[in-house]
């Protein structure tokens, strides 16, 4: 078992990077099945909501950015692809109309649905969900005066909620309007004055985001190195809360002594603060473990972000054997 000292880190200095003297880096390391069933860990931090945070340890570099890319950009969501527009009155155009109705995530399940075929079909039950969004602005007949706009216009305000599902064939007998409409019922899409009118059919289908961002099912999926705060000397009174300034909130703690300690180097930026004073510079040891990676993923609400990991890993599985049949193939 790995202790602190003998991780790969990567020292932070002032104006530069300095690579531990006895870490020839992670490329070199000759891979064994065993040594990394001992080091992979993954150890889930904080789960709310559509929020993950999680630490993935013992793994290159490599791989970690594989499963990052993977939950952006491959795996698959269902998103607003064809705006059929019937009528459009506003003063949005109809193609920024258009963009605007397809961003609105959608709840249903990707992994219900097949990947529609031919570009020019209608699409089935099996590939495609039909909405649309029929709507006209009027003047309420029963306010006289208001500055209120809300209170005076009918349909002043355009939103996602006012988009109706139309089910496809016996898709009523599967699905119901609240397990595939959009995500939230609040969306603005577009404002109307009395007399501004839409008409429009949407179909809805699966897809991946390196195809387009709409279909990306995360919000947004990041890592970061484990930061490593060290104190080589002891740090009291003024200097203390000079050095407790430097870093992060919570990252420094001061004792009944007014004695600084690290009390949670987790969440430092590393932002290097401490530098700039003289009498700090050096009883800080600042480093960031190169194996240790704090993911933060944000699902948009169709899939949980951890149901979102593990269909990464399951393509990056496919992926492998897909590559292994290839090159054992005669």
């Amino acid at each position: 078992m790995q202790t602190s000292d003998e991780r790969p880190k990567l020292y932070m200095d002032e104006h530069k990077l300095k690579q531990d003297p006895h870490d020839y880096g992670l490329a070199d390391d000759p891979f064994d099945i065993e040594s990394f069933k001992k080091k992979f860990k993954i150890i889930v931090v904080r789960y709310q909501g559509n929020e993950l945070e999680f630490d993935m340890v013992g793994v290159h570099p490599g791989i970690a950015n594989a499963f990052r890319r993977l939950m952006l950009s491959e795996v698959p969501s269902m998103a607003i692809e064809k705006v059929y527009i019937h009528n459009n009155t506003s003063i949005i155009q109809d193609e920024v109309l258009a963009h605007r109705l397809g961003l609105i995530p959608l709840k249903a399940d990707p992994r219900l649905f097949e990947y529609r075929g031919d570009e020019s079909d209608q699409g089935t039950e099996q590939d495609t969900l039909d909405f649309e969004l029929k709507v006209k602005c009027s003047r309420r007949k029963d306010v006289k005066e208001s500055s209120n706009f809300d209170s005076i216009y009918k349909n002043h305000k355009i939103y996602s909620g006012q988009i109706k599902w139309l089910p496809k064939g016996k898709q009523a007998q599967i699905y119901s309007e609240s397990d595939v409409g959009p995500i939230d019922d609040d969306i603005l899409i577009t404002q109307m004055r009395p007399g501004h009118e839409l008409d429009i059919r949407l179909a809805a289908v699966k897809g991946i985001g390196k195809d387009h961002a709409k279909f990306s099912p995360v919000a947004t999926a990041f890592y970061r190195l484990l930061p490593e705060v060290k104190l080589k000397k002891d740090v009291v009174g003024k200097d203390a809360f000079l050095l407790q300034k430097c870093f992060s909130p919570g990252v420094i703690g001061l004792d009944e002594n007014d004695r600084a300690y690290v009390k949670n180097a987790r969440y430092d930026t590393c932002s290097r603060n401490v530098y700039r004073y003289p009498q700090l510079a050096d009883v800080v040891e600042m480093a960031r473990i190169r194996d240790h990676y704090i993911f933060t993923v944000e699902s948009l609400g169709a899939l949980k972000p951890d149901v979102i990991f593990i269909e990464a890993v399951k393509l990056l599985k496919s992926k492998c054997r897909k590559f292994l049949d290839e090159i054992e193939a005669p």
